[in-house]
């Protein structure tokens, strides 16, 4: 049979009949039996992935929310929530017949349902994969998921009751139906629901949450300890009875107006302590509980002294929360002690407003957002605001339980949660200040910060922020941080996040100082060598630099020479011929002439330095005398030199490198060649090896070959063994193979 929902699916006049049938219904009508009208036609036939009815599951859903006080408008939306999973445009539908909060927040909860859902299908992979989720990883996901539930908690509260309710009905459905339970919603009823319920004081659900819960992930235990608890029970609970109405009574003698409860013990409860404290069954000292309320904080010590006199103590389990509350405000007395017999009992003692609070804790403040402008439910326009944040501290607080020690104690110390003007949750560092918050919020308002409210209150900008505090940075329209934030001893900033951001500004502005000093370098080059045509982007490229941006850079760093641009301008002129070589015409000596080559037992000789061999001091010469262009000086090891020895011995002649004069350094031509892989920058780098070293070169060819780059590059030295010292480090850079003189 045809489902209701792809009836409705995609059909938008059924949307528009039912919300025409809602508001034709009698002003009178409660929003309740309206929005049931509303949901019955797309609900009655549908079920949830639980299996449930989904009609039932709404009517379900109302029944708790009325349980603990939820408005006829509260349990109106149970039906809303679900139906809009059924239409097309389920705001506009919903908000036409019932208003913009309803639509909100249904549409807000139907967002958080796919949340759950989607984290428990990603732990149900996990557990299908058979790998095992280490503990990190697993509390990594945890805490996601409870940070994604804040973000919608923080913006309506009756989000928090409509999941919890409805949560709790999915687990009485599979304690009903006896179906097996899938361990990720229980684990996720037990880890996240029963907690939060707890943080908001709303007890029927969070004891029965978490007995259910801990029945369907640890079956055999539940029905261990259900089944001592039921074997004395009869025997316990008149012994209770006659405890509290002993001691109600006597309370009175004493003066003291007070009324003494039993308390009922859950198994989760039971179980926890037991394992907390190593504990046997018989040793759990609460299952046999009392609560004593009283008028007045010294009435709760007068109690506190008699029952210790009438008792003996146990002393190391006394805890005094009126002194010291607990973080979410919960205030009482805790006391242990033993009968005549030697039975432990625990006693609660407490005011009634002590008391109040503990049962509703905040959940009382839910209201707020169904106050309006006229107030509703006690809860009027001007503290529904307060009423939110105090909400929302718990919920912070409540996220900072599920830490647990189990999970490693303290995971949330290191963090603190503060509020912004419009009560978005912002977390930060142990100790942050508002410039740490700024940062968070947005990386240019932490640059233009330059005042914060906190709580209403100017503070200097170096002042830790606590949990809950709001928080109002001012502004200015433009500008940048201030290096003393930098400065740890001033403390101004505790984030790294935020310290790397304020770097991050600096550093940009001393590149852009940079860039702009290198480029102004680079265009009086141009204009000096006429060449300001040459688009600067391109001339980059040529030198293996990304973008012109790049080589500005580097050039006003100082770390690229600007003699590599001249090279590159200058391509160097085609070999001369035989007749146009220079000569050394080399000056009457004594044998000990002074500057380049001397000729041995013969003045006067023209002297030119071979282009095959290219030799340069102190490397080891002969000179061969040619016919009518004097003596060619070539390096002792050169293979034309052996050649023509070999034809004729007798024009082999002895030379030597002269003296040069003091403060004179004749620079000689010398060629060498560098086999690498070919890659962007190459020769960017290799010219740089030399520009370091103070050696110009005067001329450069490079051929790539199948990815194999082979440089010839011609380069001045006045001494070739300095060359050493300089191949090897061209030889170290990336992808270089091999370098060497020719």
């Amino acid at each position: 049979m045809k489902s209701h929902a792809a009836e409705y699916q995609g059909a938008e006049p059924l949307p528009q009949v039912i919300a025409a049938t809602a508001n034709s219904l009698p002003e009178q009508d409660h929003a309740l039996t309206r929005a049931r009208a509303f949901a019955e036609p797309l609900l009655a036939g549908e079920t949830l992935d639980t299996g449930e009815n989904m009609l039932a599951h709404a009517d379900a859903v109302a029944a708790i929310l009325k349980s603990i006080g939820g408005s006829e408008a509260m349990q109106a939306a149970s039906y809303l929530v679900y139906a809009c999973a059924h239409l097309n445009k389920p705001q506009e539908v919903i908000a036409k017949a019932f208003g913009d909060s309803f639509a909100e927040l249904a549409v807000e909860t139907t967002k958080l349902v796919q949340v759950q859902r989607q984290a428990r299908a990603a732990q149900v992979a996990a557990a299908r994969s058979g790998t095992p989720v280490p503990m990190a990883q697993t509390t990594a996901m945890q805490t996601e998921n409870v940070r994604k539930m804040l973000l919608a908690f923080s913006r309506d509260l009756r989000v928090v009751m409509l999941r919890l309710a409805s949560r709790l009905q999915t687990l009485r459905h599979f304690a009903v139906t006896k179906l097996p339970v899938p361990p990720a919603l229980a684990a996720e009823s037990l880890q996240v629901f029963a907690p939060l319920a707890n943080r908001l004081g709303i007890w029927e659900i969070k004891w029965e949450m978490e007995d259910l819960s801990f029945r369907f992930l640890e079956p055999d235990t539940y029905r261990q300890v259900a089944r001592l608890l039921d074997e004395k029970r009869i025997e316990r609970e008149a012994y209770v009875e006659h405890l509290r109405s002993r001691l109600e009574s006597e309370l009175r003698a004493q003066g003291i107006q007070a009324r003494v409860q039993g308390r009922p013990k859950h198994i989760y409860s039971i179980v926890k302590k037991m394992r907390g404290k190593a504990l046997n069954f018989d040793q759990v000292y609460d299952v046999r509980a009392l609560r004593i309320v009283v008028n007045t904080i010294p009435d709760c010590y007068a109690a506190l002294s008699w029952v210790h006199s009438q008792f003996t103590p146990v002393t190391e389990e006394f805890d005094d929360y009126i002194a010291k509350p607990k973080p979410n405000g919960y205030q009482s007395l805790h006391t242990i002690v033993r009968d005549a017999e030697g039975r432990p009992i625990e006693i609660q003692i407490r005011t009634q407003a002590m008391h109040e609070h503990s049962e509703h804790g905040v959940a009382a403040h839910w209201a707020y957002k169904e106050a309006g402008s006229k107030g509703y439910a006690g809860v009027s326009a001007n503290s529904s605001y307060d009423a939110k944040i105090a909400v929302l501290r718990q919920l912070l607080a409540w996220e900072r339980d599920l830490s647990g020690p189990q999970q490693g104690q303290g995971f949330f110390d290191d963090r603190i949660y503060v509020l912004t003007p419009d009560a978005a949750i912002v977390e930060l560092p142990q100790g942050a200040t508002p410039i740490d918050f700024a940062y968070s919020v947005h990386t240019n308002l932490g640059h233009r910060c330059r005042g914060a409210r906190v709580d209403g209150a100017m503070v200097p900008l170096s002042t830790p922020l606590k949990n809950g505090q709001t928080v109002e940075i001012t502004a200015a329209k433009e500008g940048g941080p201030s290096r003393d934030w930098l400065n740890p001893e001033l403390g101004f900033l505790v984030s790294p996040r935020a310290r790397a951001k304020v770097r991050a500004w600096f550093n940009a502005l001393a590149v852009h100082e940079t860039v702009a000093r290198g480029r102004d370098a680079v265009k009086k080059l141009l204009q000096r060598e006429g060449k300001t045509a040459i688009k600067l982007e391109d001339l980059a490229s040529q030198l293996g630099f990304g973008s012109a941006d790049a080589l500005f850079e580097v050039v006003g760093k100082d770390e690229f020479s600007l003699r590599n641009i001249e090279i590159l301008l200058r391509p160097p002129a085609p070999p001369a011929t035989q007749d146009e070589q220079p000569h050394l015409k080399k000056s009457k000596s004594d044998g000990t002439s002074r500057g380049g080559v001397l000729v041995v037992g013969v003045d006067s000789l023209l002297t030119q330095l071979a282009k095959c061999c290219k030799p340069a001091p102190p490397d080891e010469i002969r000179g061969f005398v040619t016919r009518g262009k004097g003596v060619s000086v070539h390096r002792a090891d050169c293979a034309n030199l052996r050649e023509m020895a070999a034809r004729n011995a007798e024009r082999v002649i002895d030379v030597e490198w002269g003296v040069s004069k003091a403060g004179e350094l004749p620079l000689y031509p010398v060629d060498v060649s560098v086999e690498a892989l070919d890659r962007q920058g190459l020769l960017r780098d290799v010219l740089e090896v030399f520009a370091k070293e103070k050696l110009n070169v005067i001329g450069a060819q490079t051929q790539t070959v199948k990815g194999i780059a082979w440089m010839t590059l011609t380069v001045e030295v006045a001494d070739s063994s300095r060359l050493t010292k300089v191949l090897g480090s061209v030889a170290g850079l990336s992808g270089v193979r091999s370098a060497r003189r020719r």
